[in-house]
């Protein structure tokens, strides 16, 4: 049966008859063969190493389907650390007394990346949700307060999990319709950067610079529109990364260190978003 929720979206039909008849013959030893079960729905075949290709073209077409039928155009990014708790949480990941600390203080971009994910969805109710949709990873810290933002005020958003060791299962605020889950990381990464109107990096670790980077690299190589690039937390940013000493060294080009914009409040970044696109 065909739904429509609150976007405005209906999600399209298909068969699965093929499926239906496949598994509906008599029990034989030819039907319980594995090689009789038709390639799709044969998990064993579909994770083999020759087929990497297949799974990659997979990865790239399910997402991109879902949020095509859902209308959703563009989106706005929150990348940050997955250790970074709410404030008054534990700071779990804490090694030792001064990483809790530090954690504890940095908590408070929980709250702000919560308060930036609200904005970012006001804005987008504005299109019935089909612009400036929040997308996190869909974990804990930096990402859960991305989805839960949108939550509060009644907004979808969308969860990019990714299967790690650890730190990695979705949120109990992504929008469960639009909780993604990746093997490579490759086209996760392009799933988030091919709606990006914006992009706003809090406080993190290796991963959380490796997608700012990748956004950078994008844009400085012209493979992608110039677009808001938003560092939350100009103090920790500032000692995090020297853009000004890279320009200083000749290893980017004079002027490259103004792609990025350091902002402390979720008012701030929204307005140069809002500045950016005239809204």
């Amino acid at each position: 049966m065909k739904t429509e929720d609150r976007s405005g979206w209906t999600p399209l039909p298909h068969s699965d008859e093929d499926l239906k008849h496949a598994r509906s013959v008599p029990d034989t030893p030819q039907t319980r063969a594995e090689t009789y079960r038709l390639a799709w729905d044969d998990e064993d075949f579909m994770t083999r190493r020759e087929l990497r290709p297949v799974r990659l073209q997979l990865e790239l077409l399910k997402p991109e389907m879902v949020l095509a039928e859902r209308g959703i155009r563009s989106t706005v990014i929150l990348f940050g650390g997955a250790r970074i708790p709410e404030p008054g949480g534990e700071a779990w990941a804490a090694k030792n007394e001064v990483q809790k600390k530090n954690l504890e203080d940095n908590s408070r971009y929980y709250d702000e990346a919560r308060k930036f994910a609200r904005l970012c969805s006001e804005q987008s109710a504005k299109s019935r949700y089909r612009e400036y949709v929040v997308v996190t990873g869909g974990g804990p810290g930096v990402m859960e307060a991305g989805n839960r933002g949108a939550t509060d005020c009644g907004a979808p958003s969308i969860g990019l999990n990714i299967v790690l060791p650890h730190e990695q299962a979705p949120n109990l605020y992504v929008s469960p319709e639009l909780c993604f889950n990746f093997h490579y990381f490759a086209i996760r990464k392009m799933h988030f950067m091919m709606r990006a109107k914006a992009v706003a990096v809090f406080p993190g670790g290796f991963g959380t610079m490796d997608e700012l980077f990748e956004a950078l690299t994008l844009i400085q190589t012209g493979r992608m529109e110039r677009m808001p690039v938003i560092l939350f937390g100009s103090t920790f940013w500032k000692r995090a990364i020297d853009l000004n000493f890279l320009a200083e060294q000749g290893t980017i080009s004079p002027g490259d260190e103004e792609l990025i914009t350091f902002v402390d409040t979720a008012e701030d970044a929204w307005s140069h978003i809002a500045a950016f696109y005239e809204l």
